[in-house]
């Protein structure tokens, strides 16, 4: 045996444990819950998901997750972007200490955010007090779809931010000038350059943003308590069986959840087929 094939065998040798991972927490996991999706006390078959797109309840949960993490991820990744290209044109110091921050709030989700949150923006929350005296509102309720839009992009921000912040380096700053000289405004530079360059990145970050919007759970749970229907909420409702058990219905909101997203998933690569198009 040469050294190609002993280094070749050495390799999948050392991917052979990830691979193993990869069935056994990824693979197998997501099968179980696809046959589960089919069991019906009637036998096998597609019951289970009859009675959720035929149940207004279930598809209002499909509807408010969709649309909180659209608007989250949406504002989210604008926010970002600003910020991303922001922390170009700062001092590396105040540079590294934003980074740091985004780094550490990007985790910071779950029951201490929502505790935050209530404390802050709750009926009686400080900033919502003080804006109220300010006139600024009349009136906001965090514990709405609304406040959940709030809620969610703020965990959305910094995770863009530390997406999109290395996606900048493709922009090199000769052509910035080499498009000034040309007669091309700075608006002209970002249509027909900049946003064309970066345009892969956005929309990876857009789908991560999605995933990590529609899939979250322990923030939404902490801060109402399981009273808003959401699809993640209504998952585990079925299967800890507070109000009923039917872990097979579970299933089936599962599998319409991994639906969404291979749809959102084929959505993103249709568009980065179509800017690698435009590009050329």
């Amino acid at each position: 045996m040469n050294a190609s094939h002993r280094g070749r065998w050495l390799a999948l040798l050392c991917l052979l444990p990830f691979a193993l991972f990869f069935i056994l927490f990824q693979i197998a996991p997501l099968a179980w819950v696809a046959l589960n999706s089919l069991n019906t006390p009637d036998g096998w078959g597609l019951g289970n998901f009859s009675k959720v797109f035929s149940s207004r309840f279930y598809l209002q949960a499909i509807k408010h997750s969709l649309q909180i993490a659209f608007w989250s991820s949406l504002i989210g990744i604008v926010i970002a972007v600003i910020g991303a290209y922001s922390l170009r044109q700062v001092d590396s110091k105040l540079r590294d200490f934003v980074m740091a921050f985004s780094n550490m709030t990007s985790n910071f989700a779950g029951v201490p955010l929502a505790f935050a949150f209530i404390i802050l923006l709750g009926f009686n929350g400080t900033l919502t007090i003080l804006l109220k005296q300010a006139g600024v509102i009349e009136d906001f309720n965090l514990y709405s779809k609304t406040g959940l839009i709030v809620l969610y992009t703020y965990f959305q921000i910094p995770l863009g931010v530390l997406l999109l912040y290395p996606a900048f380096d493709a922009l090199r700053e000769d052509w910035r000038e080499s498009a000034a000289l040309l007669g091309a405004s700075p608006w002209q530079f970002w249509r027909h350059i900049g946003l064309p360059v970066l345009t892969p990145a956005l929309l990876g970050t857009f789908v991560i943003l999605l995933a990590n919007a529609l899939g979250a759970y322990a923030t939404v749970y902490a801060l109402t308590t399981g009273n808003f229907n959401v699809l993640t909420i209504r998952i585990a409702a079925m299967v800890a069986g507070d109000i009923s058990l039917d872990p097979n219905l579970a299933s089936a909101l599962s599998m319409v959840l991994v639906g969404l997203m291979v749809v959102i998933t084929l959505v993103h690569q249709w568009l980065l087929k179509r800017s690698y198009h435009v590009a050329r």
